[in-house]
């Protein structure tokens, strides 16, 4: 059974910077893709960032140059710097492990997210 524990989250000013960690059980983590997503109140959870296993990246239009994903295989855990954070930011962060088949497929288990709160 797949475990994501997401933590990281706080209050920050606009132009702040946050490090989100999730640590990741129960799966083969060095062969999976993973993901960030994010979901702020009354909007769609959306795909903010993810890597596949060999370490390529790709981002949602609205981060791009701004986070980063990065993995560590040896820990089992995947982050996401947020630099030059924006009031639009603000959202619960969730990681996820799936696959990659030309676009990021998602694995049905979730962690409990980390709230990100950015004020203006």
């Amino acid at each position: 059974q797949v475990q994501l524990v997401e933590s990281g989250g706080g209050l920050v000013q606009a132009g702040g910077s946050l490090r989100l960690s999730c640590a990741a059980s129960g799966i083969i983590f060095s062969r999976n893709a993973m993901a960030w997503y994010r979901q702020a109140p009354g909007k769609k959870r959306e795909l903010v960032a993810f890597i596949i296993s060999g370490g390529t990246t790709n981002y949602a239009d609205s981060v791009k140059g701004r986070f980063t994903i990065s993995r560590d295989n040896a820990k089992n855990t995947v982050y996401l710097q947020m630099n030059s954070l924006k009031p639009e930011d603000t959202a619960v962060y969730y990681c996820n492990a799936g696959y990659y088949s030309g676009r990021y497929e998602p694995f049905n288990s979730w962690g409990q997210g980390t709230q990100v709160t950015v004020s203006s």
